[in-house]
């Protein structure tokens, strides 16, 4: 078994939900549409791994049904979701727009969700044309979709992906020429169009839908050189090519050369990598670092209530206020006479007082402590693949 596919892939998943937050608090369409491809990829090429392992019987055939599907989806999907943010951009960074009403952001939702899930859907559809038969099953790697070498798939298949990475060229070096125009005023610009985005922000999801732009072009090739490496197939007719459609193809290792696995191995990978590609563009910026702090301070507010109310032996910071709560709670008992003063004199406080009042404190030591260390009372608050 390859342990290292299962991991790489659920850990690709993982990174994929920690710039949700944000994105989703922004409601930017096609960043989310690219962590929800990318997460449900690595998912299920993490579950591929495992059912597969050693192993090519052909199991779930539904689920290689779905999973396949997503895969041609996501080869247009990923190019799409860019092109969409390059639209965003462009537009923002020109004149055309100087501010975004109601009804400009109804519209720009609209045709996201078009370009980053009706797209991939009819992507999809298209598959069916040139599917020769149900699918492929690998040893160690699982279900890959099927596609008849031929002309057609050509065209549906992998030109269509490569016209949107195309437009998504044009707009990035539109929105280029744009911020070297006024590259003086461009904070200005950006802050007079109601935009979200700060200087910073913006060139970070240039340089990502640029990144994954050219590594999209160059999974692209890769896996049109690997699939036709063997030359075309002659497109007869639609029955011959789906003749025996309910067929499963049958990769075993020890059938396979030693080239063959080392390629698909790499052509694996590259949807993990492009996982932490998108990880690395957003999770290091200011917005992240708020929300790690924000992350920290409720861990820190939730662990701290958690050893009070268990009674566990307070620290030397909580004996310090708890100590302090406790003085305070006498001066206020003595002065307002509720307790009588027989005449006693002082003494300090033990380690076995601080830690029986940990445990059974009175009103005003635990409203003190209370306020003491909760930070959710200060004013300071915090803020896209597998191409096969």
């Amino acid at each position: 078994m390859r342990v290292e596919l299962p991991i790489g892939a659920f850990i690709a998943a993982l990174l994929m939900l920690v710039p949700l937050p944000w994105h989703w608090r922004a409601r930017n369409i096609p960043t989310l549409s690219i962590i929800v491809w990318l997460f449900f990829c690595n998912i299920g090429a993490g579950v591929n791994a495992i059912i597969w392992a050693d192993s090519i019987r052909i199991v779930a055939p539904v689920w290689c049904d779905i999973y396949t599907k997503i895969q041609v989806g996501a080869t247009m999907a990923l190019p799409a979701c860019c092109l969409c943010l390059c639209i965003h951009l462009e537009r923002i960074a020109s004149v055309r727009q100087v501010g975004t009403t109601l009804q400009q952001k109804r519209r720009q939702m609209i045709f996201d969700t078009m370009m980053c899930w009706i797209l991939p859907m009819v992507h999809m559809a298209l598959h069916y044309i040139v599917q020769g038969h149900r699918f492929d099953i690998l040893e160690d790697f699982g279900c890959r979709a099927s596609i008849y070498q031929s002309v057609p798939s050509i065209l549906l298949v992998w030109m269509l992906p490569m016209l949107v990475v195309a437009l998504t060229l044009v707009f990035a070096g539109l929105s280029l020429v744009h911020f070297f125009r006024r590259r003086v005023t461009f904070a200005c610009h950006l802050q007079n169009s109601n935009s979200a985005l700060t200087t910073s922000r913006y060139f970070r999801l240039m340089a990502m839908a640029i990144v994954q732009m050219f590594w999209g072009v160059f999974i692209i090739s890769i896996n049109m050189w690997f699939t036709y490496r063997n030359g075309l197939r002659p497109w007869t007719s639609w029955e011959d090519v789906h003749f025996n459609f309910s067929r499963v193809g049958i990769f075993p290792t020890v059938l396979t050369p030693v080239s063959i696995q080392r390629w698909t191995y790499f052509i694996w990978w590259t949807m993990p990598i492009t996982s932490v590609l998108f990880f690395a563009f957003f999770s290091f910026g200011q917005d992240a670092i708020k929300e790690y702090t924000a992350c920290w301070r409720w861990v820190q507010r939730v662990i701290f209530r958690v050893r009070s109310v268990d009674g566990s032996a307070p620290n030397s910071s909580n004996i310090h206020r708890i100590a302090l709560s406790k003085l305070d709670a006498d001066k206020t008992y003595s002065t307002s006479g509720s307790i009588p003063d027989f005449g006693t004199k002082a003494r300090p406080l033990s380690f076995d007082d601080v830690s029986s009042m940990s445990t059974t404190p009175t009103t005003a030591t635990f409203s003190t402590s209370h306020h003491l260390s909760d930070p959710s009372k200060s004013s300071l608050t915090p803020q896209p693949h597998n191409m096969v």
